[in-house]
């Protein structure tokens, strides 16, 4: 089963998503029965009392999936589980690249420079404007229009972002679906 998530560092529910659902993406990971791939979304940059944190978050977990790979997603789910207020300010660089680091990265300097340089910031403006500019690959037409967007194996989980037993009931009819085409 393919899992793309597109998140933004700022939305409610993608927290909501990550926190509900993060064991159970693992144990899948793990047990080979799934691939899972993140897409840092810059959604929600005005919604940062002009910091624009979501926008510096995205561009922070880039440096993390450049120079860091191995501890992408322990950053990811940091960053989702320390989710600053929407409007307010946020996160400082300082202080994500304290969290990059805490993550476990045997590069932290590079990752520091990365964040605290702003490396990915033009990237991460460009990855959400192509994500929002029309179909996203590998689907049926189907759009961005906020975050978190999680799809499998292209389809849209529009069930409650909470619940994971629902999630994987989703998760499950279609990788039986797809099993008996």
């Amino acid at each position: 089963v393919d899992i793309r998530v597109y998140v933004d560092y700022l939305s409610p529910g993608s927290k909501e998503f990550q926190l509900a659902n993060s064991s159970q993406l693992a144990e899948w990971i793990s047990q080979g029965a799934a691939t899972l791939t993140y897409h840092p979304v810059a959604l929600l940059t005005s919604k940062s009392n002009g910091t624009k944190y979501s926008l510096r978050a995205a561009a922070a977990a880039a440096c993390v999936a450049t120079y860091a790979p191995d501890t992408f997603f322990s950053f990811n789910h940091a960053l989702l589980q320390r989710q600053p207020e929407v409007a307010t300010d946020g996160l400082s660089d300082n202080e994500l690249a304290a969290m990059a680091i805490a993550s476990g990265t045997d590069n932290p300097k590079r990752v520091r420079s990365c964040i605290e340089g702003a490396d990915f910031n033009s990237w991460a403006q460009l990855a959400t404007e192509r994500a929002l500019a029309g179909a996203l690959p590998d689907t049926d037409d189907v759009t961005l229009t906020g975050a978190p967007l999680v799809l499998v194996n292209g389809q849209p989980y529009v069930g409650a972002l909470d619940d994971p037993k629902e999630f994987a009931q989703f998760v499950l009819t279609l990788s039986s679906a797809s099993y008996y085409s």
